[in-house]
């Protein structure tokens, strides 16, 4: 198990949760994720190694995951919902095609909610860092 797979673990301990089979391959299957899985994504996957893991029982880990701040849920405006192993601010770039997202490797201004809300007197609670368009795939898949 890796160090990053200890932390989560750790703080499901912490929290007074326990720490179960399932919840570890989830978490697992997540984190080595690159494509912002779906929990039925996550479900085929998890249930290659667990077959008697049910499909509510990936929803109710990925909902105390996010409450706990194991990750990101992200909501396209219409089902299914993607989830984010990576809990720190990033940019993602979503595909208006095929609704893929992409996490984007640039930097994100430690103080980009600090200016704004200077700027504005808006008080921020939170915000997301999308930008739209069409992946690769689905361009080269365009008639030009």
């Amino acid at each position: 198990m890796s160090t990053r797979e200890d932390e989560l673990i750790e703080v499901l301990r912490k929290s007074g949760y326990r720490t179960t089979r399932q919840r570890v391959a989830i978490l697992k299957a997540l984190r080595s994720s690159s494509t912002h899985p779906t929990a039925e994504e996550l479900y085929s996957t998890v249930k290659s190694q667990i077959p008697n893991i049910s499909l509510g029982t990936v929803y109710r880990s990925l909902d105390l995951f996010e409450k706990l701040g194991l990750l990101r849920k992200i909501s396209l405006g219409e089902p299914p919902s993607r989830y984010n192993g990576n809990p720190k601010m990033h940019y993602h770039a979503i595909c208006l095609s095929c609704g893929r997202v992409f996490d984007v490797d640039e930097p994100v201004p430690d103080d980009l909610g600090k200016r704004f809300s200077g700027k504005t007197g808006f008080e921020i609670t939170g915000y997301k860092l999308e930008i739209y368009g069409y992946c690769k795939e689905c361009r080269s898949k365009k008639p030009q």
